[in-house]
């Protein structure tokens, strides 16, 4: 439904670009993938600007030629401090302009001379969960992503859930709340994997993403089922993962549950390959990336029955209470020995990964920048 009145002439658009600088995590692929796809969707419509600011960083990836990059030697954390603190400086005085629609990938505003703002909200865990997030999430997101959320033109959410969500807790009408979900990665189905396979888990090593119970479980697991493969981890610890980094290595683990940090995509493609299953038990996901890799490749998936989890996987997963180890470990020890739940989930996966494409964000992207650009006018 077109919710906006026509645009005439090129619409100049900035987008911040940093998060998809250094090793690319949910917000920076989604921020990658999406400025390509809107810049071969939307050629002749759309003038987009990446913006960068790090003192370390530079721009790496191959962006289409089309996009202008503006790259500025102003450290990450100061220039932060001085947008969400003292709403300075403006972006034109350091990306030139104007601009018609400025676009921040966080819940926090750039500032601007008077271009339409679009703020983007990935998961509301900062809020109701502050004492996990780490430092400048911390500090500034909870006390002012509800008032930049209002004086956004036009917020962008990864999923239904995260829009009801968005429209609820910061009393927002729903129509300024645009879903835009990561695509599906161009990969190939995966060969069938050889027998006893691992269990992957890919994401933070994070207290929200109930790391600590999906050990429980599979030591539960193991003492059920001895033959249960290995489990695998993969992905960075977050700032608060110590104690579970001291769970990893006690010596019941020893041999069984390996974790192998941050991984390249060719290694995460290769670990997907080889898994048994992918075991999702987060407490709160504001979309869920790794399931819907999976499903890509036609990986089994258990995934939990909370956030934006159900709606992404469909048919295509196990659905447990993440808060019921039992209940878990039984549903791992399925997946792993019930060759038709294999077979059924492995051809599900596809199947539903086919919903989810860059082009379709990208145009519903479109759309929220030419009705940013309307709600501005008013």
């Amino acid at each position: 439904v077109t919710r906006h009145k026509k645009t005439h002439g090129i619409v100049q658009i900035l987008i911040d670009y940093r998060p998809a600088l250094r090793n690319r995590t949910g917000v920076g692929v989604w921020v990658y993938k999406l400025i390509e796809a809107l810049a071969e969707a939307h050629a002749d419509a759309l003038s987009i600007t990446a913006f960068s600011s790090s003192w370390k960083d530079r721009f790496t990836a191959t962006l289409p030629a089309s996009i202008r990059q503006v790259d500025r030697r102003v450290p990450v954390r100061i220039l932060n401090w001085l947008w969400h603190r003292r709403e300075w400086p403006p972006i034109e005085f350091l990306a030139g302009g104007p601009f018609d629609v400025v676009h921040s990938p966080s819940p926090l505003l750039i500032p601007t001379n008077g271009a339409a703002s679009l703020v983007t909200i990935h998961d509301v865990d900062f809020l109701t969960h502050p004492e996990r997030a780490d430092g400048e999430i911390q500090r500034d997101y909870p006390p002012l992503a509800r008032t930049h959320a209002h004086r956004a033109d036009a917020i962008v959410v990864p999923s239904l859930y995260t829009r009801e969500q968005v429209a609820r807790r910061f009393n927002i009408s729903s129509d300024r709340v645009f879903v835009c979900p990561n695509g599906a990665p161009e990969w190939p189905l995966r060969t069938p994997p050889r027998p006893g396979g691992h269990l992957l888990f890919v994401g933070s090593i994070a207290p929200r993403k109930n790391v600590g119970r999906l050990l429980q479980a599979y030591g539960r697991l193991r003492r059920a089922y001895p033959a249960a493969p290995q489990l695998v981890l993969a992905g960075q610890p977050a700032s608060d993962a110590d104690p579970l980094l001291a769970t990893l290595r006690q010596p019941r683990f020893a041999g069984c549950v390996r974790h192998e940090g941050y991984v390249s995509e060719e290694r995460l493609r290769s670990l997907y390959a080889d898994a048994s299953a992918v075991v999702l038990p987060s407490l709160d996901e504001g979309f869920g990336i790794p399931a819907l890799e999976a499903m890509t490749v036609g990986v089994p998936l258990v995934v939990a029955r909370r956030g934006a989890l159900p709606d992404l996987v469909g048919d295509a997963a196990l659905l447990v209470d993440p808060l019921d180890v039992d209940e878990l470990s039984k549903a791992m020890q399925a997946v792993v020995t019930d060759t038709e739940l294999q077979e059924r989930l492995s051809q599900a996966g596809p199947k539903r990964a086919l919903n989810f494409t860059w082009r379709a964000s990208a145009n519903v992207l479109h759309e929220a920048y030419l009705f940013a650009i309307e709600h501005r006018r008013r």
